[in-house]
Formats: C-alpha cells, sequence, structure tokens
C-alpha cells in the first residue's frame, strides 16, 4: 500500500537577490518570490499537538530567505536546488517542490512571470 503525504505550503515569500548572468543583476538585485510545498507526515504533530514534530514554517521562511539573500549564482535552477536542500534538512520532510519565480527577468518582450519549479526528496 502507498503511504500518502500530508503537505505544508509556503507561497508568495519575497526576498531580494542578485542573481542572474547579466552584470546589471548582480548589481541592482530583484525580487524573487519563491514557493514551497513540504511533504511530510504531520501525524505525530498532531497527535501531541507537538512542533518538534513538525516543520516550524516561520523559521523555514527565514532559512530560505538567507538563501535569496546570500551568495549569487546564475541560474534560478540553481536556487532552487539551494532552497530544496534547506527544506529537506528539516528531518520530518521527505520530498519538497520549490518554485522560483523571477517576475524581473531581463526578457525585452512583455511577460508575466519566469519560474522554475523543481521537485526533490531525500536520498
Amino acid at each position: 500500500m502507498t503511504r500518502t503525504l500530508d503537505r505544508i505550503a509556503l507561497r508568495g515569500l519575497r526576498a531580494r537577490g542578485r542573481h542572474g548572468v547579466l552584470a546589471a543583476e548582480r548589481e541592482l538585485g530583484q525580487e524573487f518570490i519563491i514557493d514551497v510545498t513540504l511533504f511530510l507526515d504531520t501525524a505525530p504533530a498532531a497527535a501531541g499537538d507537538d512542533l518538534t514534530k513538525t516543520v516550524h514554517y516561520g523559521e523555514l521562511a527565514e532559512d530560505l530567505v538567507k538563501v535569496v539573500e546570500g551568495e549569487p549564482v546564475d541560474l534560478i535552477e540553481t536556487l532552487a536546488q539551494r532552497l530544496a536542500d534547506v527544506c529537506l534538512a528539516r528531518e520530518p520532510v521527505e520530498s519538497a517542490e520549490v518554485s522560483v519565480h523571477k517576475p524581473a527577468a531581463p526578457i525585452p518582450l512583455p511577460f508575466g512571470d519566469v519560474v522554475v519549479t523543481i521537485i526533490r526528496s531525500r536520498s
């Protein structure tokens, strides 16, 4: 029987970073928007009303923002991987879906958003 995991989602987390391949992106920076969905079993936390058995999403948000505001990378794919690593570092998390939005990407045409979404699981 396949076990169904619960989900905790954090949507629309905003942080300023200096990611991109262009010099202007590194110099000026821009806003990135992060969405994460964590897949885990929340039953142990719910059974004992115990925060230590789930993910503290406030602390997670702070750690994700540190990554976005931290060391610049060329690709948002790389940024997404670093964010996924932060999510998977939390013990009850079995897998994570991470989307990085770059709404101010340097595209010389009208567009709504650029998004890279990855799904990663514990090895």
